[in-house]
């Protein structure tokens, strides 16, 4: 494996610290002290910790646009059962991006309205999951006017901040992903019919029991 360069080493350190102390407690002095080099050293890669912010935001969007993208690869419900993977991995690696909201909103207004971009995208798509489904006979007709929107935002909020508040409140930096999933689809399975039953059982309750 090739040697991070230094450049990496402080955005993956910053990571870190801005997760266990929050984005706005986090100063270029500890950041420096983290990986054992000088804050000129470091402010010859990043003039500043704004700058540092920026660096790790466009990983982030990156990796984020990417999970989006594997919108129906699957043409079954293991196509949303894998993005739920992605989504666990990514929100346990940046928890600081979803409880650091309002320090976000307030000091990085570029970097809030990317996120609101992809809180869009992440809405929309569960929400089409819905009339996918629907279409395929898996999912019934919608009992009343709005109510798979607001499933979907609904479903959006559990799988952005279940994750991090969870880390909050236990001593695991890690959040079970079994327990993660079923959240999820406990959203989506009051509106299966007989046939979305069957195929829940038959492809995602194996996947679970796994986990």
């Amino acid at each position: 494996m090739a040697e991070l360069s230094t450049k990496q080493k402080i955005l993956q350190a910053s990571i870190r610290l801005f997760n266990d102390n929050g984005l706005a407690n986090v100063r270029l002095q500890q950041i420096a002290r983290e990986i054992g080099i000088s804050v000129g050293n470091l402010a010859y890669h990043f003039r500043n910790k704004e700058a540092i912010v920026d660096g790790i935001n466009e990983d982030l969007y990156q990796e984020a646009s990417e999970i989006l993208s594997t919108y129906r690869v699957y043409p079954n419900l293991i196509d949303f059962d894998h993005q739920l993977t992605k989504y666990h991995c990514f929100i346990q690696k940046y928890p600081f991006y979803f409880l650091d909201l309002p320090e976000i909103q307030r000091q990085y207004p570029e970097i809030h309205a990317r996120r609101r971009v992809l809180i869009s995208k992440m809405i929309t798509q569960i929400r089409k999951r819905f009339d996918f489904n629907q279409q395929r006979g898996l999912v019934m007709e919608e009992p009343a006017a709005g109510r798979y929107d607001s499933i979907a935002e609904a479903t959006w909020v559990l799988i952005t901040f279940w994750i991090p508040q969870n880390m909050v409140r236990t001593t695991n930096d890690s959040v079970n992903i079994r327990q993660f999933k079923e959240m999820v689809w406990h959203q989506f399975h009051p509106y299966f019919t007989e046939k979305g039953r069957a195929e829940f059982e038959q492809l995602i309750v194996p996947i679970l029991q796994q986990s």
